[in-house]
């Protein structure tokens, strides 16, 4: 039987032709063949400290399950300002990725006077990594042996309590101005350079108090040289379980973690991102990187990424309040 055709369906072939010819195939997925050449992790801090160690363990996972190198880049100075300019300004194209924390994505912003990129709108978020704990710490001989104590302490003497820092504007720093604001007393802010020495210091009793980072600290703690009272999580830490957290001791809300995202440039494809954050969080369900961030002090999260997105930009303006507060500005 010889073929045949309607006119109907001969306008329905030609409206489909004419469709093809405007449109063109279905283009493929550009993370189909993402990524296909070695992706930089930035690190705004140098070789061997917690960020590099977080970003090495957390990359070398996603490497594996990508199939292509991850490649640590350390760019420090300027408190993360030098590794998150080069990030934002870096091409879209998910071959660039930050390893971000509250400094570069949070504080950054009130307290350095000129800052060459905007957290909120030069950064696509990938996934919160994970927080790490402040643990408020006091010498042993401070009359002190909880968090109500303390502020009464501080309140009997106003002005002559000093709390340590590794440096203005230090999570530290901030921390301890956070509590003083919440906790309405006046104590002293006695900066370092560097969590080492502020610690040694509170341990030799020149300082009576600190905001020391979980993993700098525990050995300390468990040695008998500084009492720990709280931990500035709203969640307790695995790393001290039956230490309180500071809402649970009586500031309510109060919460001065560090924390470490995951952030690609501003512009880069959705699709990329999507595999990226699935590939970050497989990461973080792995039991070996699980287990080396736990020694880390490091709270595992692994959101998505409008909740981390959602996240940034809460912590914002709760830090410029702070660091306003605080009176601590930086040139650069």
């Amino acid at each position: 039987m010889p073929f045949q055709i309607t006119r109907a369906g001969a306008l329905r072939l030609v409206a489909g032709f004419a469709a093809l010819v405007a449109f063109g195939p279905a283009a493929p997925s550009y993370a189909a063949g993402y990524p296909d050449h070695p992706i930089t992790l930035v690190v705004a801090f140098t070789p061997g400290g917690p960020s590099d160690v977080l970003a090495r363990i957390v990359g070398k996972k996603m490497s594996e399950l990508l199939d292509v190198p991850v490649v640590i880049e350390n760019k420090p100075g300027a408190g993360g300002n030098i590794a998150g300019e080069y990030t934002a300004h870096a091409k879209a194209d998910g071959y660039t990725l930050l390893m971000g924390n509250n400094s570069i994505l949070a504080t950054n912003e009130s307290l350095y006077m000129k800052l060459n990129y905007k957290p909120e709108t030069d950064f696509a978020p990938i996934t919160l990594i994970g927080t790490q704990a402040n643990i408020l710490v006091v010498n042993p001989k401070v009359p002190a042996h909880s968090l109500k104590e303390l502020i009464a302490l501080c309140k009997a003497q106003p002005g002559k309590i000093n709390f340590a820092s590794s440096g203005y504007g230090a999570a530290a720093h901030l921390a301890g101005e956070l509590f003083k604001t919440d906790a309405k007393v006046d104590i002293v802010h006695v900066p370092y350079k560097g969590a080492a020495p502020a610690l040694q210091d509170v341990i030799a009793g020149s300082d009576q108090m600190m905001f020391a980072t979980a993993a700098s600290v525990i050995g300390h703690i468990k040695a008998g040289q500084v009492r720990a009272l709280a931990v500035t999580t709203l969640k307790r830490t695995a790393i001290l379980p039956d230490l309180p957290t500071m809402d649970e001791a009586g500031l309510k809300g109060f919460e001065a973690s560090t924390w470490h995202g995951l952030v690609a440039p501003a512009g880069t494809p959705s699709d990329v991102l999507a595999k990226l954050h699935d590939t970050a969080v497989k990461a973080l369900h792995d039991p070996e990187v699980r287990t080396s961030l736990g020694r880390l002090g490091v709270d595992i999260v692994g959101d998505t990424q409008a909740e981390f997105a959602a996240y940034i930009k809460s912590e914002i303006p709760k830090w410029t309040a702070i660091v306003k507060a605080s009176g601590a500005t930086m040139s650069r």
